[in-house]
């Protein structure tokens, strides 16, 4: 038997999982988007329609002239330029944290921190609901996993109380990444001060949308750039850029940059992308209504599809199954709508559901056209 043969017989079982996930209505489709196409974006995550900004734009390319393409290595290589330098610094006094650290994703941030943070003698406590990167630093962790219910303060004090391990991480998002909603994390500080933890947050989906001028709910409540809590960010939604970091202590960070494999190992963000999310920044800090106007979006295509007032840039619409839900979806992109459609994995079975998500610049033609189809698309 060839080797070709061999492997195609090994990885036979591939066409059979295929077959059932498409019968499920879980197959998954790449589309490759136009840069003119005539589609109304209610799916990305460019919350505050910055991606297109010729301000943020011409930020990427003035970095991209100056330090060409890539960073040409990891961050302790050379991959740390002094734009990095500068967008870290702007970051955390925007966000009101000591020190910041970028990554080259968001998802890499929450792996480094939690897997630095952590070890075979912590715990990690997790919210039943967090984003994909915090699951799977968990599991990489090494440290023992107590996955709680979605926003449950007296769960996480329960695991806490009981627990053997010197060290503990609680982690959550701080708006839902499918939902929307906010966690209560003045509640979840106390009882993790309260037991000796660390709480780490996830503000991916709070940054430009959520608190003071878009600082995100930890500036919100008080609570940001305080020792206890580590923050994570995404510069690759309201900055309409691409990357990610976190938020702490100088100590923290300097552990970070010592341990953290997903910083060390891993070549530093592109300059492009460091510029355009710096000058993204810069034009959030020097506009503090777009937040507002994210949220006022919302609430009007919340208004569309009966969903309650809207906490976030994100508005769901829980269709039930898979099918039913890809179905409504395709729907709406038939008539010129593009929305985000979420099945199992993302959430959990029988909960499918369109995430419509809110962008600061949507005119009243977009929202007259979203009305439209998404009440022919739901039958509402």
């Amino acid at each position: 038997m060839s080797s070709g043969s061999r492997l195609r017989h090994s990885l036979s079982w591939l066409a059979e999982h295929a077959e059932r996930r498409r019968a499920a209505g879980l197959r998954r489709v790449l589309r490759a988007r136009t840069p003119d196409e005539p589609v109304v974006d209610l799916a990305g995550n460019d919350y505050l329609g910055l991606s297109r900004d010729p301000r943020v734009v011409e930020g990427g390319v003035a970095a991209l002239r100056a330090w060409g393409a890539g960073s040409t290595g990891s961050r302790l290589v050379t991959g740390t330029t002094t734009l990095h330098s500068e967008l870290e610094r702007e970051l955390a006094g925007f966000c009101g944290f000591e020190s910041a650290l970028v990554f080259s994703s968001g998802y890499l941030a929450n792996l480094g921190v939690l897997t630095a943070l952590s070890g075979p003698d912590s715990l990690i406590v997790s919210d039943a609901a967090n984003h994909a990167s915090i699951v799977d630093a968990c599991r990489l962790s090494r440290a023992r996993i107590a996955v709680v219910p979605h926003n449950d303060i007296a769960a996480v004090d329960d695991v806490l109380d009981a627990r053997a391990e010197q060290r503990a991480l609680v982690v959550t998002d701080s708006v839902g990444s499918v939902d929307g909603d906010h966690a209560p994390l003045a509640a979840l500080h106390r009882v993790t001060r309260a037991r000796d933890a660390v709480l780490v947050v996830d503000e991916a989906h709070a940054l430009g949308v959520c608190g003071p001028g878009g600082r995100g709910l930890l500036a919100e409540t008080g609570l940001a750039g305080t020792g206890d809590v580590v923050a994570t960010v995404t510069l690759s939604k309201a900055l309409g850029s691409q990357g990610g970091a976190v938020l702490a202590s100088v100590e923290v960070i300097e552990h970070l940059v010592d341990t953290a494999r997903g910083f060390i190992f891993d070549t530093g963000l592109a300059p492009a992308s460091v510029g355009s999310a710096l000058m993204a920044l810069r034009v959030l800090a020097g506009e503090p209504a777009l937040p507002a106007a994210v949220l006022a979006n919302a609430l009007a295509i919340a208004d569309v599809v009966g969903a309650p007032m809207p906490r976030s840039a994100v508005v769901p619409v829980v269709i039930g199954e898979a099918v039913a839900a890809y179905a409504a979806a395709e729907r709406c992109l038939a008539g010129g709508l593009r929305v985000g459609c979420f099945r199992p994995p993302s959430v959990p079975v029988g909960t499918s559901r369109l995430r419509l998500t809110a962008r600061a610049n949507l005119g009243s033609d977009e929202l007259a056209l979203a009305r439209a189809v998404l009440t022919e698309a739901l039958g509402r």
